[in-house]
């Protein structure tokens, strides 16, 4: 006679992703309709940011919310010919 093992089924555990949370959208929108730090990178790439002082303005603290503190954290590679984001940049 045959034998059959009953096996017991593994229980799955999430795996945990090492990569951050990218911002959200209304933050990305945030900076590219507030920014004031604009350095021109090459082939007409320019990084758009907010600065400190920008950041304490009553318009910019309405439309960041909650995600105030991480604007400060972030920066956005903008391509001037297309007018397009390239990357979102996230300090650490």
């Amino acid at each position: 006679m045959a034998s059959y093992r009953r096996f017991k089924p593994r229980t799955v555990r999430p795996i945990d992703d090492p990569r951050p949370v990218p911002p959200p959208a209304a933050l990305v929108d945030a900076v590219l309709r507030y920014h004031d730090c604009e350095d021109e990178q090459s082939s007409g790439f320019t990084l758009l940011r907010l600065s400190a002082a920008r950041l304490r303005q009553r318009e910019v603290k309405a439309a960041l919310g909650t995600h105030a503190a991480r604007a400060a954290r972030v920066s956005i590679l903008w391509n001037e010919r297309e007018s397009e984001i390239i990357r979102v940049l996230e300090a650490a």
